[in-house]
């Protein structure tokens, strides 16, 4: 059973790892009301430096300097080989965790998470934040209750500089693979993954094909190659067709469909709510009444291993483009 926080005084709160995505974590958490940003933890010392100096909190080198100013939650954005001793060494202090996408490295190591959040009484949220972007909470409205045929996402970009130790599959598509199961409500249960590493020493083109156990048949095309963002869903079902612009935040709906080939169509209204704020909102309001959280370890895990399954069915070195050829002669 999970330990609610009943204190009505400001719920104390940190963030380990305070690059780019921690640095927005500790931004927000700033201006929320009933939270106090007690400290943030990096170990580069320049950007302990502005981040401190821009949001007025204590910043310090290491999670034990953190605990001495009294954390009762924390968000961890550090690198996600860092997760899981993170994670563990927070929950067995019985502090509340939500930790970025991907919950951990591996499935074996998520699991160590969440039975230990389970034995400590913590919460523990799982940073998907794609499922607080208000146009995707409209596309699951829109949905609600439709017999899904099939899913498409499309998301893209160019290569990002931070990235060294994982691939598109890892940073990119496990959003999507989320979304997937979640629009569904249900468990991907066939992968057919395309990969090939164009640029980096990783996969940066992925082309993901799944069948869900209800039947949805979903394709995810992501890379590190297109020289700007693109985030598009698509969504089939047998009475509507919904199209939406995760950037934009444009969802579109088509219905009525008819024997000659018309059909009518609308915009749908779509908020306009920081989608990271929203999921520290739920993140704490999980904390401060013991309730199931947004996002659970085990929805964490179980896309975590879909997503280590595409890679896994990796084609042979073959995939990886070769270079030029030199003509002789």
């Amino acid at each position: 059973m999970v330990r609610a926080v009943k204190d009505s005084s400001a719920l104390r709160v940190g963030v380990i790892g305070i690059g780019v995505m921690g640095s927005n974590h500790a931004r927000v958490l700033a201006g929320i009301a009933g939270i106090e940003l007690v400290g943030v933890v990096d170990p580069d010392r320049s950007q302990r430096e502005l981040v401190s100096g821009a949001l007025g909190c204590p910043a310090v080198e290491n999670v034990a300097a953190l605990f001495k100013l009294g954390v009762e939650a924390v968000t961890i954005a550090a690198p996600t080989d860092l997760h899981h001793d993170i994670a563990l060494t927070c929950i067995n202090r019985g502090i509340h965790v939500l930790v970025e996408k991907p919950i951990a490295s591996s499935v074996e190591e998520g699991n160590d998470i969440i039975a230990a959040a389970r034995r400590a009484g913590v919460t523990l949220m799982v940073g998907h934040v794609e499922r607080f972007n208000p146009a995707v909470q409209v596309i699951k409205e829109a949905i609600r209750g439709e017999d899904i045929l099939s899913i498409a996402i499309t998301r893209v970009g160019p290569f990002p500089p931070r990235m060294s130790n994982i691939g598109v599959v890892i940073d990119l598509a496990v959003h999507d693979i989320d979304l997937i199961r979640w629009f569904t409500d249900s468990d991907i249960v066939e992968v057919q993954p395309q990969l090939s590493s164009a640029v980096a020493e990783r996969e940066d083109i992925a082309l993901l094909q799944f069948r869900t156990a209800s039947g949805v048949l979903a394709h995810i095309n992501t890379n590190w190659l297109t020289p700007f963002k693109a985030r598009d869903v698509t969504v089939a079902t047998r009475g509507k067709y919904v199209m939406g612009d995760l950037l934009t935040r444009q969802v579109t709906e088509c219905f009525g469909f008819q024997p000659d080939g018309s059909y009518s169509m609308r915009h749908l209204s779509v908020g306009h709510d920081e989608p990271l704020r929203a999921e520290l909102i739920a993140f704490m309001n999980a904390v401060r009444s013991g309730s199931k959280p947004a996002v659970t370890g085990e929805e964490a895990v179980a896309s975590l291993e879909i997503a280590i399954r595409c890679l896994e069915r990796r084609p042979t070195a073959a995939s990886r483009r070769a270079g030029p050829r030199r003509v002789v002669g």
